[in-house]
């Protein structure tokens, strides 16, 4: 699948959400917000072709019900706010690890020697992130992405993000909570408000 497309929603509908229409551009970041179990997370799953919902999801000219839910799902790549491993070492989950990546989200190599189970939950969810990346997807859907990290932690983790998802072009949906964090990463920000997306004024991309 090309790597630099739109990814939109038609007529989705999961849950309470209805009727929903959005576009996200190639490396557009458009942050998704709302109350506890408004439904974001079942939103992105959606999209990910996760649950059973209405409506199409389209990744350029390419629809989701045309394609195998596991070649979707690796172009249209989701990451959860719990990570699942299933190896012992993180190097299994991390063949091919860019040094550069590791030290941009605060490793160093010898992590890749780790026993998962040694991991924090930040650590995991900065290694998830670049486990996804790593894996050349078209589009990203990311479930609370920082979490579980401290300021400057999340700080960096969103630097080297964006830098990311500018250079190869990934439509993004982000759900965040922090609007200092939605202003500092989003192109748009949608919220979801009475089962419905509804779009916030939000400080122009530079």
């Amino acid at each position: 699948m090309p790597t630099a497309d739109n990814l939109r929603l038609h007529g989705l509908a999961i849950g309470e959400l209805t009727d929903i229409d959005l576009t996200i551009a190639p490396g557009e970041i458009l942050c998704l917000s709302g109350a506890s179990g408004s439904g974001k997370s079942r939103l992105l799953r959606a999209i990910a072709d996760l649950e059973p919902h209405d409506g199409e999801v389209w990744l350029g000219d390419r629809a989701q019900s045309a394609i195998p839910g596991h070649a979707w799902r690796r172009a249209v790549m989701l990451v959860p706010a719990e990570s699942h491993w299933w190896a012992e070492r993180v190097d299994e989950h991390l063949p091919d690890a860019d040094p550069a990546d590791l030290e941009a989200l605060g490793f160093t190599p010898e992590v890749l020697h780790w026993p998962v189970a040694r991991l924090s939950s930040g650590e995991k969810q900065r290694l998830a992130l670049l486990r996804a990346v790593s894996r050349d997807p078209a589009a990203l859907l990311l479930d609370e992405p920082t979490a579980n990290l401290d300021d400057a932690t999340a700080r960096r983790v969103e630097t080297w993000l964006v830098s990311r998802v500018r250079e190869r072009g990934w439509p993004v949906v982000w759900v965040a909570h922090d609007r200092a964090q939605i202003a500092r990463v989003a192109q748009r920000h949608c919220r979801i408000e009475d089962s419905r997306l509804v779009e916030e004024a939000q400080t122009a991309w530079t």
